[in-house]
């Protein structure tokens, strides 16, 4: 019955991650996966969802199916997180939210309400992207194109030609882009560049998806929430699709969230309505323990602060070992720029390191980068940041 089917070639980041765990050597380094990592190398458990984990275990009482939509105070508090309690998008009730398997799921969520509802629109996404941003989307029918991003001779945004890409595209295309802490680059648009960007989005009638998967990792919660609400503020209809993986430290509680922000309350009763019914024909309904967790880490005070110090103390980590990353290889490759590994943020660099540089960094050195040279920064520690420098330095020319 299925001899016909081809051989599922594997998730490159997955497989390689997969090919590090079967690695014998004791001193190897995994830069590979997007998984935030504390100084002593383990993934680490908030106190903060502990506690709310413990407070849902105390409450006890059944495990019923959520609505389609999800947990009602854990949406709320969604909008409040990304917009602001007091936005007037919010008090207008124009923001549509669903609790969603992951910002994976809300990708996937609107790309089917987008295929269904503007049907000829195509999505058009930075070069590079996360692979899986082409995947979810092509998956879904629609055809999916690059703007202009990365540099690879500054290290920084080729802003004047992805403006020029965005100014040409047909009406009602989307637009993907990351909100904060690109993936796999670590290159954000200035705030100056989201001010210069929304006009052009709005002449040509295009429609945002921002994808904001490390809120707090770049310059702070409410500061890495700068897009979303200029996007608000400007009037625009727009999707956002954000997630609690990384800035909670819950990945396999798959808790994410959709909202997609329309012109007046009507219309976000609307497409409401039928992103439920995307959700209906897929997976039904969310988690009920990811809602529990966010909801209380979000709306209980003393949670919310501990959590904001966690993710400050994430941030902080990743920004010692850029710089520590940096100041080690400048010693070593005297007369090279590294500055990129400082102004880079987030969890990801671009090192520059060709696919074969790579492989000889993870043959030779046992040290595992993802073959477009990306490193997820938050794998490097105290212990292990001298061994990837000297690595580096090495194959470096």
């Amino acid at each position: 019955m299925f001899q016909h089917l081809e051989p599922y070639a594997g998730d490159p980041i997955l497989s390689l991650n997969d090919e590090f765990q079967k690695d014998p050597r004791a001193d190897k380094v995994n830069l590979s996966i997007g998984i935030y990592f504390d100084n002593e190398g383990r993934i680490p458990v908030l106190q903060c969802v502990r506690d709310a984990e413990a407070q849902m275990l105390a409450e006890g009482g059944a495990k019923p199916y959520l609505p389609i939509e999800g947990s009602g105070a854990m949406r709320q508090a969604v909008q409040q997180l990304l917009f602001g309690a007091e936005h007037a998008a919010v008090k207008a009730g124009r923001i549509a939210t669903l609790q969603t398997v992951g910002s994976s799921g809300g990708l996937r969520v609107g790309a089917d309400f987008i295929k269904r509802w503007l049907p000829g629109s195509a999505m058009w996404m930075s070069d590079p992207s996360w692979d899986n941003h082409r995947a979810m989307f092509e998956g879904a029918g629609i055809a999916v194109h690059t703007y202009p991003y990365y540099d690879p001779a500054t290290g920084g945004v080729r802003f004047d030609a992805m403006l020029e890409a965005i100014a040409a595209m047909p009406a009602r295309s989307i637009v993907l882009l990351h909100a904060c802490c690109h993936n796999p680059t670590g290159v954000d648009l200035s705030r100056e560049q989201w001010q210069q960007l929304v006009p052009v989005l709005r002449q040509r009638e295009l429609l945002p998806y921002l994808d904001l998967a490390y809120q707090g990792y770049g310059d702070g919660i409410a500061e890495d929430a700068h897009a979303v609400r200029l996007l608000a503020d400007s009037g625009l209809s727009f999707f956002v699709a954000n997630s609690f993986s990384k800035s909670m430290s819950v990945y396999g509680e798959r808790a994410g969230a959709l909202s997609v922000a329309c012109g007046d309350a009507a219309e976000a009763e609307l497409v409401l309505g039928q992103l439920k019914a995307t959700v209906r024909r897929n997976y039904s309904s969310p988690s009920i323990h990811a809602a529990g967790i966010v909801s209380r880490v979000l709306g209980n005070p003393l949670l919310r602060a501990a959590w904001e110090a966690d993710v400050a103390t994430m941030r902080e980590r990743i920004q010692a070992m850029r710089k520590s990353l940096h100041a080690t290889l400048s010693a070593k490759k005297p007369g090279r720029d590294f500055g990129y590994f400082l102004s880079q943020r987030g969890m990801f660099s671009y090192t520059g390191l060709s696919a074969a540089k790579v492989d000889r960094l993870r043959e030779q050195f046992g040290v595992y980068f993802i073959r477009s040279g990306r490193i997820c920064v938050a794998g490097l520690n105290t212990g292990n940041v001298e061994r990837t420098a000297s690595a580096m330095a090495a194959v470096i020319d």
